[in-house]
């Protein structure tokens, strides 16, 4: 019943016909992708997702990190299973061949995440990590940085991590106090921190934490903030390992979920002072770590879908086998297979749907970041950068709010087993909670969309792919059929109430800021919604064109079909009422005094 199989023929469809593998080896770089590349790398991610990472997940739930005498030890079998990950060139998959990577797309890469991610998250965190930290010395450390660290983080024999949140330094980054002093060549820097995912493990050789920090006369806030490379263990000049520095571990947190991936609380500095140094300028390290920050939202992004699918799995597997009630129409024959249950199919309909819709805007996500680092072309290197831009809020709040819902329904297609933790739906439940509060709470990405992404420049992005959905809609308008009619009337209904609330949206963050932070959180749901379902939709009508020609497997294309029609008409209304809500719910949620609650 635990076993996970990767989706991979909703991923190969949605990389060969919505995005086009052609489009992606059309990319400076990229000449030499092609499906039976793409193909071959995911066939062999799944096998080590199916046989290596997944058969660890509930084991190692049960078991937990653990903190002994000052060390970390990470479940049994954790450590083998990431030294498979690092021998087979896991690691360096979309990191550049100049690098040591393997200088393959991102939008490969993001669908490689996605199965280990489903497989096993709390191992899977660690790899996520790793490749926001090459990507952030890459771009922002000196050379010499580069030269002594990157290569072992490249491989993942070092692992790196992200040492940001501090006691009183949560969401408001600019609260942190962790300090700084130059000596010579280096800095010291003193502090503690506190929620630090993978901050000690005993995977990997050597662990290179980023750290925030604040150098003397430093101005306030975020503007005040330096950010540092600080080894656990220091590295000679021909590269091997010296002593540790002065970090170490207080204790680890004991957490709702994902037990077997180390959450650290970290102090810095407890003797001299712990070396570190400088990546990028002084006061500068806010930008430098939004790189990191930015790759680790969709990445969370990613979690959540990976919990979806995982649930639905799991729920799929089980109605398929578990016998309860007779069947609302044969009230008089023996009881049936609960997947005959109208309510049943409901739910499963609702993971199955609002997860593939997720997957395909992720999906094209990807597509936006590759092509935001390899075109040559000024303008579409800009469009696809603000593309990129406008959709990660998105994908890492309404992805990771969906999760939570989906492994709920998870549970209650169980019923009274999905409570009982040997069914490993109460599982995937605990590990999505966290999803919606690390890396920024969903409120923080909501505020993010509305006054970042879409009032900053009047919504110039968002109003190119409205645009993009309108065109789409143009052509499905031609499309014959009772459930493509329907697909055409609320993808057309939700498009109308998108703009409309977007346009509101722009003149309130003017207008009375308050207003718009209110209606924040739902108009990032109704954005989701409707990108996701434009995504499906369209993938249902290259889905028909494919049914057609009579090509492709015809049952799969079938289920695309019926899967995007069940979104369009149970999860595209639901536009209409978060359209209101944010238009006129602003009084009601300001309104309340505070000392009325």
């Amino acid at each position: 019943m635990l076993t996970y199989n990767a989706p991979l023929s909703d991923i190969r469809f949605v990389l060969t016909h919505l995005i086009g593998m052609e489009k992606l080896a059309a990319l400076p770089g990229y000449d030499s992708i092609n499906d039976e590349l793409a193909f071959a790398v995911l066939d062999e991610a799944a096998r080590l997702a199916r046989e290596v990472f997944a058969p660890l997940n509930q084991t190692g739930d049960k078991q937990g990190a653990r903190f002994f005498n000052n060390v970390v030890t990470t479940p049994t079998g954790f450590k083998e299973a990431y030294r498979a990950h690092v021998d087979g060139g896991w690691n360096g998959l979309a990191i550049e061949s100049e690098l040591g990577g393997q200088g393959l797309p991102w939008t490969i890469a993001m669908t490689v995440q996605e199965l280990w991610q489903s497989a096993n998250m709390a191992l899977a965190l660690c790899t996520l990590l790793n490749q926001g930290a090459i990507e952030l010395l890459a771009a922002h450390g000196s050379e010499a940085l580069k030269t002594k660290y990157l290569p072992k983080m490249v491989t993942g024999d070092w692992t790196g991590t992200m040492n940001i949140t501090e006691p009183q330094a949560g969401s408001d980054v600019g609260a942190v106090r962790c300090k700084a002093e130059r000596a010579g060549d280096h800095f010291l820097i003193t502090g503690q921190k506190i929620f630090i995912s993978y901050g000690d493990h005993d995977m990997a050789d050597n662990i290179i934490h980023f750290v925030l920090a604040r150098l003397p006369d430093a101005p306030e806030g975020t503007r005040g903030l330096s950010l540092f490379l600080v080894p656990k263990l220091m590295v000679k000049d021909d590269g091997s390992l010296g002593e540790p520095n002065d970090v170490r571990v207080v204790s680890i947190e004991h957490k709702l979920g994902q037990h077997a991936g180390p959450t650290c609380i970290m102090a810095f500095g407890d003797k001299e002072g712990a070396i570190g140094y400088l990546v990028g300028e002084e006061n500068g390290g806010i930008a430098g770590m939004f790189t990191m920050m930015n790759n680790a939202r969709i990445g969370v992004g990613v979690q959540g879908l990976a919990l979806m699918e995982r649930s639905y799995q799991l729920a799929r597997n089980y109605a398929k086998m578990r016998v309860q009630s007779r069947d609302v129409a044969k009230p008089k024959e023996p009881p049936v297979l609960i997947i005959k249950h109208p309510d049943v199919r409901r739910m499963l309909m609702t993971m199955r749907s609002q997860t593939e819709a997720a997957r395909a805007l992720a999906l094209m996500c990807a597509f936006a970041i590759d092509t935001s680092k390899r075109e040559t072309d000024a303008a579409q290197k800009r469009a696809a950068t603000e593309r990129v831009d406008l959709l990660t809020p998105v994908i890492k709040a309404w992805f990771t709010d969906l999760s939570n819902e989906v492994a709920s329904l998870g549970v209650q297609v169980f019923g009274g087993m999905g409570y009982v933790e040997e069914s490993g739906a109460a599982q995937h439940m605990r590990d999505a909670r966290v999803l919606s509060i690390y890396e920024g709470a969903n409120g923080i990405h909501a505020n993010d969309l509305v006054f970042r992404k879409l009032a900053r420049d009047n919504g110039t992005a968002f109003r190119v792919m409205i645009a993009e959905v309108d065109a789409f809609l143009a052509e499905l308008k031609k499309q014959s059929g009772e459930a493509f009619a329907s697909m055409y009337k609320n993808l057309s209904l939700s498009l109308v109430k998108l703009l409309e609330t977007g346009i509101w949206i722009i003149q309130q963050a003017k207008a009375d800021p308050s207003k718009a932070a209110a209606g924040a959180a739902p108009f990032l749901r109704l954005t989701g919604n409707t990108l996701g379902g434009f995504y499906l939709i369209q993938s249902a009508y290259l889905a028909q064109k494919d049914l057609t020609a009579g090509t492709g497997d015809a049952n799969y294309l079938t289920a695309k079909i019926a899967t995007a029609r069940f979104y369009a008409e149970h999860i595209l209304p639901q536009n209409i009422g978060l359209s209101a809500t944010v238009v006129e719910g602003s009084t009601a949620t300001l309104g309340m005094p505070e000392t009325a609650f």
